[in-house]
């Protein structure tokens, strides 16, 4: 199995580079996809998702469920999720077999992602893992892009004074299918509960459609837990029962098709134009006054011309 470890480590890795190689075998593994389930972790930072995820691993685990662990940190290839993943391993000691940890920083490629994200969920998916968590460091535009792959979506936010309306600015209160108010032990949490539910109420919801509920956890001690989990089962099958999984399925088909497709024009169009084509292609801006624009059109012209024939 630890062979098995070290071609997931090495693909996943593949997948986070932009390899080329990683497409052929991302279609190669896409019929053994479609059972894990794939839960987005979101919320402000300093709300402790990391916690919240390691104490959801260990219950995980002691349920005997695989989990992998993709953590997305879209600012820094320092912060965010290494910790984690040290810890839950020390924690066992032995390499995990059921447990894998993978956090991405963005490889310069902001634009992929979260297309990357939901692919390693792939990949996790494909080795046999039962769940995938997909963790989001921050709550920029990247970051809710990542949870849009994901099955359910779940909001943490913590009782601190003025992170509810951070969330509110961030849309972050019409994405969310479970929210959890972590560290709700400490002072406000009561009234930082009435007033998340008091705006979850707001939403527009149509007659027979999803409740999102709030969980109140703390994480640190392993409280809430249990009852989050719970909330995920009972959205998961809300979602099965009134067709929510389909529809949700169908979107995130569409834009991993379309980032799949650009991604190989992307690759092409270079490949045509060789490796130099850049390079003068400045030089006739700068050498000889060449407009951009004009450059950039004729570039992209030679190669539709020219993949053509």
């Amino acid at each position: 199995h630890s062979g098995d470890r070290r071609s997931l480590a090495r693909l996943i890795s593949m997948v986070e580079n932009a390899d080329p190689r990683a497409e052929s075998c991302l279609a190669e593994l896409y019929g053994r996809t479609g059972r894990a389930f794939r839960i987005g972790i979101t919320g402000p930072p300093g709300a402790g998702k990391s916690t919240l995820i390691d104490a959801l691993v260990r219950e995980l685990r002691s349920q005997d469920q695989s989990v992998g662990v993709v953590a997305v940190d879209p600012t820094s290839p320092f912060t965010g999720g290494a910790l984690l993943g040290d810890r839950v391993r020390v924690s066992s000691r032995e390499p995990d077999p059921g447990f894998f940890f993978r956090s991405m920083a963005t490889r310069g490629n902001i634009g992929g992602l979260a297309a990357a994200a939901s692919e390693v969920s792939d990949v996790f998916d494909a080795y046999g893992m039962d769940l995938v968590l997909l963790e989001t460091v921050g709550v920029g535009q990247i970051e809710l892009d990542v949870v849009a792959s994901a099955e359910c979506t779940v909001v943490v936010l913590v009782p601190e004074s003025g992170d509810d309306v951070q969330a509110m600015k961030a849309g972050l209160m019409e994405i969310g299918d479970v929210y959890v108010l972590n560290k709700s032990d400490r002072d406000g949490s009561g009234l930082a509960a009435r007033e998340i539910r008091a705006a979850l109420s707001l939403r527009q919801s149509v007659e027979g459609s999803w409740s999102p509920p709030l969980v109140q956890t703390v994480a640190s001690e392993r409280k809430g837990i249990d009852e989050l989990l719970d909330a995920v089962g009972s959205f998961r099958k809300h979602q099965e029962e009134t067709g929510g999984a389909q529809i949700r399925k169908r979107n995130v088909l569409r834009e991993r098709i379309r980032v799949a497709a650009e991604r190989t024009l992307r690759r092409r169009l270079w490949e045509h134009a060789g490796s130099d084509a850049l390079d003068e292609a400045v030089a006739a801006v700068m050498d000889d006054n060449r407009n951009p624009y004009e450059l950039a059109a004729e570039l992209a012209r030679r190669f539709i011309d020219g993949g053509k024939s």
